[in-house]
């Protein structure tokens, strides 16, 4: 196989990318450990490895180190310089944009999984049809690429599939045109791309709400006419596609209220997720959201003030920290602010802590509503103290 004879050692491999990395060369014949700080749910295909749980990294002797983008300090390959290695091996598929990557790398996997045409894939979250995020078939490798720190422009697919080119990263980016320019050179060395911003939203109903999968729907499909399947043989397994977690995830129902969790944490998902959720809701949209990066929160914190707005109420807990340091006098109040000055009078509440987010709505929600914890941090962990609080 492609890595014989190999021992490749993940740092943090218990994110949703190593894991999948992990698992694919596993597959391809290396042998593989890795580190994680904490246990997550995408360990569990792993098990049969070297894994070791610890407060600090540890790498041992003799291996080649795979090092995850949360862990800068830390000697090795980085994570995008071996992803660009595992698409150079395969026919590759690579889907790309500020929002949609996962759910679009979904449904294409989905379809070429349910033809029988053995996909691989590498895919930012669990995608339940499919009993995981990742796999290593002998088919088209479908994979997540990511812009955030350039890194995308390494990888050199058959396929590349942008799906929206949106400021999201400002720590990165001084503008929208420095980021579109990062992706024109990306798909100069691409033999098919997919732009889905010339596409038209699928007009089919599908199993999963919202115009925004609509537009989703199309991108895959042309991805997947690139690879030879043929619209009328793609279309009935793509709308059996019932989507991938914590992308508006119905989590429970209690008391007649609908609770619902969703990775949002850029102003347009967010936007997206408010209107997708008042159709699914015959009574109002209660939303905690959590911000996610100081970065991003001290930039975008007016758009995300629009976005919910158009929600009926609101709670803000602070910002989710991830690889970043706080920055001075940027806290999830600068989104509360944003909200009252575009929509002076509604109903929001700063709440710092999540859980007390969570009790705040659960305690105003009434049957009909729908509730969604939003944002890419972990306020998913808020949803059983919401549904224990309705029940």
């Amino acid at each position: 196989m492609q890595l014989d004879g190999r021992r490749i050692w993940f740092v943090g491999i218990g994110g949703a990318g190593l894991s999948a990395y992990a698992q694919l060369a596993a597959a391809w014949g290396a042998d593989v450990g890795g580190w994680d700080r904490v246990e997550t749910p995408y360990l569990q295909p792993l098990r049969e490895h070297e894994l070791v749980i610890a407060p600090e990294p540890v790498v041992p002797d003799g291996w080649e180190v795979v090092v995850s983008s949360a862990y800068p300090g830390v000697a090795g390959r980085s994570r995008a310089d071996f992803l660009a290695e595992l698409v150079a091996l395969r026919d590759s598929i690579v889907v790309a944009g500020a929002h949609g990557k996962t759910t679009t790398s979904g449904m294409i996997a989905y379809v070429l999984d349910r033809l029988g045409r053995d996909p691989a894939y590498a895919i930012g979250g669990e995608i339940p049809q499919l009993g995981g995020n990742a796999r290593a078939g002998d088919g088209w490798f479908v994979v997540e690429g990511d812009e955030s720190d350039r890194t995308i422009a390494a990888l050199r697919p058959q396929i590349a599939v942008v799906l929206n080119v949106e400021l999201d990263h400002h720590s990165e980016f001084a503008s929208l045109a420095e980021l579109q320019q990062v992706f024109d050179e990306w798909t100069r060395h691409v033999p098919h791309t997919v732009d889905a911003r010339e596409l038209a939203p699928l007009d089919v109903e599908l199993s999963i709400p919202g115009e925004h999968n609509r537009r989703n729907a199309a991108a895959a499909l042309a991805a997947l006419e690139l690879a030879g399947v043929g619209r009328d043989e793609a279309l009935p397994m793509l709308v059996e596609f019932r989507g991938a977690g914590r992308r508006l995830e119905l989590r429970g129902v209690a008391g007649g209220v609908s609770v619902y969790d969703d990775y949002a944490h850029h102003p347009a998902e967010l936007a997206e997720v408010v209107r997708t959720a008042r159709e699914l809701a015959s009574g109002r949209v209660l939303v905690l959201f959590q911000p996610h990066l100081y970065s991003r929160t001290l930039h975008l914190a007016h758009d995300f003030g629009r976005a919910l707005a158009t929600a009926d109420v609101v709670a803000v807990a602070d910002v989710y920290p991830a690889r970043e340091q706080p920055l001075d006098g940027v806290s999830g109040k600068l989104v509360v602010d944003a909200l009252s000055d575009s929509r002076p009078g509604a109903r929001v509440a700063w709440t710092p802590s999540a859980e007390d987010g969570a009790r705040w709505l659960a305690s105003l929600a009434r049957s009909g509503d729908v509730v969604v914890t939003a944002g890419a941090g972990n306020v998913d962990a808020c949803v059983p103290t919401i549904l224990e609080a309705l029940a």
